[in-house]
């Protein structure tokens, strides 16, 4: 999962990316203007840490987001090369500004995102308007210049592609155009050290629930000097700060959230793994995730709950108690499932 985070300048996003990957980057209005700054984190999981205390593999491997902290842009806009950026990812993250700025100016963080907003929306309306007057001329995919037409009037009624509803078919006929207002969208709300652990503000968690985005609040700075701290001492002086953990786990638990994704997992003595899919992915879309062999020779899933399977310590003993099943292709996979796929070579 690639996660690209954008803001306007002197909301603090770099210092986030600070926060969330533990990597010192610089920061300021000028660090990030022509660099794209990326870190790799894993996703804490506890039952991955169970099956590997229960199998003592070669190998635990845990699911990774991937952080982008795009460029950022002159004036009080996004330029193109970072618009273009955030295609690349797929979800987005805007860092807001909820703090006085260095002149002493208030925030103004429901103007950030609703400016955000039209910038996506004006970005993609380009880029649809260019496609449908193709696609008139040429005369070559009705179909797609039929839906083409219903995005871009949806689009000019100044609403983003979140709100607008897509078949499956049709969503496979535009994916390869990375709409960045159809792409999930999280708020970091930033605050100053003062208000840590605070709410999130009613009319930015009403504004996030009308836009269909999630929210998470943090203060940049502290998170980024907690995240640079051995790993066994940022829980302790989280709690210190009233803090239940890092902001590191706090956002991944959102993302997967509002992603929609659950996590699939696979466990022997070789490698214990989490494998991330879309909530209501069928037995034989996850089984690709793993390796397109598998998808193709697809036979069955073996499929037990990971909470069966420390309670009774191995597979045997979950077959003899009835809870070890088999399920075909159509089956949705379920979070906490692990499961072991057959197939034919």
């Amino acid at each position: 999962m690639k996660i690209g985070l954008v803001g306007f300048p002197e909301s603090g996003k770099s210092t986030v990316f600070g926060a969330l990957t533990g990597l010192a980057v610089e920061t300021g209005y000028a660090a990030g203007r022509d660099k794209v700054n990326v870190g790799v984190v894993k996703v804490p999981d506890p039952r991955v840490d169970a099956l590997a205390e229960l199998y003592k593999p070669k190998k635990t491997t845990y699911a990774e987001v991937a952080f982008t902290d795009l460029g950022g842009a002159g004036g009080k806009g996004l330029d193109r090369k970072t618009l273009n950026a955030m295609r690349e990812v797929d979800a987005l993250c805007q860092v807001v500004r909820a703090f006085p700025d260095a002149a002493g100016e208030p925030p103004q963080p429901l103007r950030e995102i609703s400016d955000l907003e039209t910038e996506t929306i004006l970005a993609d309306l380009e880029l649809v308007e260019r496609r449908v007057e193709r696609l008139a001329k040429d005369r070559s995919n009705p179909r797609e210049l039929e839906l083409l037409q219903r995005i871009q009037a949806h689009l000019e009624d100044e609403r983003p592609l979140r709100s607008f509803e897509l078949s499956e078919e049709e969503s496979k006929m535009i994916a390869g155009y990375a709409l960045l207002t159809q792409k999930p969208l999280m708020l970091v709300i930033n605050v100053d050290e003062g208000s840590i652990g605070s709410e999130v503000d009613p009319e930015i968690a009403a504004s996030a629930r009308d836009r269909g985005l999630g929210v998470v609040v943090l203060s940049a700075q502290v998170e980024m000097d907690i995240a640079s701290m051995p790993e066994e001492d940022q829980i302790e002086f989280a709690t210190s700060l009233g803090l239940d953990e890092p902001a590191r786990n706090r956002f991944i638990r959102a993302a997967y959230e509002l992603i929609d994704l659950v996590s699939m997992l696979t466990s022997g003595p070789d490698e214990c793994r989490a494998w991330p899919v879309a909530r209501g992915s069928r037995a034989v879309r996850a089984a690709g995730k793993i390796h397109s062999d598998i998808e193709r020779g697809f036979i069955r899933a073996e499929v037990i709950n990971w909470k069966d399977l420390i309670e009774h310590g191995s597979e045997a003993k979950c077959r003899e108690a009835g809870l070890a099943r088999v399920e075909g292709k159509d089956y949705i996979m379920q979070d906490g499932d692990v499961v072991h796929f057959r197939f034919n070579v």
